[in-house]
């Protein structure tokens, strides 16, 4: 009987360290080129003269840090922070802010801490289910015009971060 048990037991373990053998210990994650973000934030840019308005556009990486920041010249200074707020919050819950916009309701939930910015005009790069950041526009005068401006941006690069794979 014990000497089942352990055959048992180096048969566990063999097999565990063949599982793990299979298994890579690191990931791969897809960033952005700098000339691919300043793409987006010039097609937010475009986008957002199209509609009239002067605006701020931030693109963040995976980790919520600026990569791109641009500011129309009749911008106010002010969009800048919102403009990366809203990227960061949108690449964090992996979702455009308009989506949030009533999801957090009650105080103290998590869309009150500092940082956070919930509302329309941030959108994620999400690109076959890859995470790469996220898009931030602010200066419009509603939060739609300016999630128009960031999809336009990411649209601007999609077919061919598509094909990058």
């Amino acid at each position: 009987m014990t000497k089942i048990i352990s055959i048992f037991t180096l048969l566990a373990i063999f097999s565990s360290q063949a599982v793990l053998a299979d298994e890579s210990m690191t990931v791969s994650i897809k960033r952005l080129k700098m000339d691919t973000a300043l793409r987006i934030a010039q097609a937010a840019i475009k986008q957002c003269r199209k509609e009239g308005v002067q605006i701020a556009v931030t693109v963040v990486d995976r980790g919520g840090h600026a990569q791109v920041v641009l500011r129309d010249t009749l911008a106010m200074d002010i969009t800048l922070p919102i403009s990366k707020q809203k990227a960061h919050t949108a690449m964090s819950f992996n979702a455009p802010l308009s989506e949030l916009e009533d999801r957090f309701t009650k105080p103290f939930q998590v869309a009150k801490l500092d940082g956070l910015i919930v509302g329309a005009g941030g959108i994620p790069i999400n690109i076959g289910g890859n995470i790469m950041g996220g898009i931030g526009v602010s200066g419009a005068p509603s939060g739609k015009t300016d999630e128009k401006c960031a999809v336009a941006g990411l649209e601007a690069v999609r077919d061919d971060l598509e094909l990058d794979g």
